[in-house]
């Protein structure tokens, strides 16, 4: 449960941190027009900070981590997640400046996007082994958990 807290503590900071950063530069550079930078903290707040503190609500109920697929969903969404934003910050900042993005960017991006579908649908598979599980033993802990909270 500690690694959800420092993980959504850490996607606030950096989430305050792209939304100052697109303000003041935009601000230095007298930019008007569109940029990915716009949306960096609202990845990070959202994707980042809100998901993992509903993680931890997940985590208290259904007791996710125990699933085996746990640790690969958490690394590979964290990896996606910081793929995608630190990407759309380079393509941001470019668009800011005034210089051309090339294809690379679009494929980096579109890697981190494929990184954060994986580990969705790595979390619903150890959600799906905690609400539905073949032990009737982690059946009973789980009703047990989700009657008391």
């Amino acid at each position: 449960m500690k690694k959800l807290y420092y993980a959504a503590l850490v996607y606030m900071v950096l989430g305050l941190a792209g939304g100052l950063y697109y303000r003041d530069l935009t601000k230095m550079k007298n930019f008007t027009g569109e940029t990915q930078l716009s949306v960096v903290h609202t990845h990070f707040l959202v994707l980042g900070m809100v998901f993992f503190l509903i993680m931890i609500l997940f985590e208290r109920v259904f007791t996710l981590s125990e699933s085996r697929a746990f640790t690969w969903f958490f690394w590979v969404y964290n990896v996606g997640l910081v793929m995608t934003a630190t990407i759309m910050t380079v393509h941001g900042t470019m668009t800011v400046l005034g210089k051309e993005t090339g294809a690379a960017i679009a494929g980096i991006a579109g890697m981190g996007h494929i990184l954060l579908t994986v580990a969705l649908v790595l979390f619903f598979v150890c959600l799906r082994g905690r609400l539905f599980p073949k032990d009737p033993a982690v059946r009973r802990g789980v009703e047990k958990n989700s009657v008391a909270a």
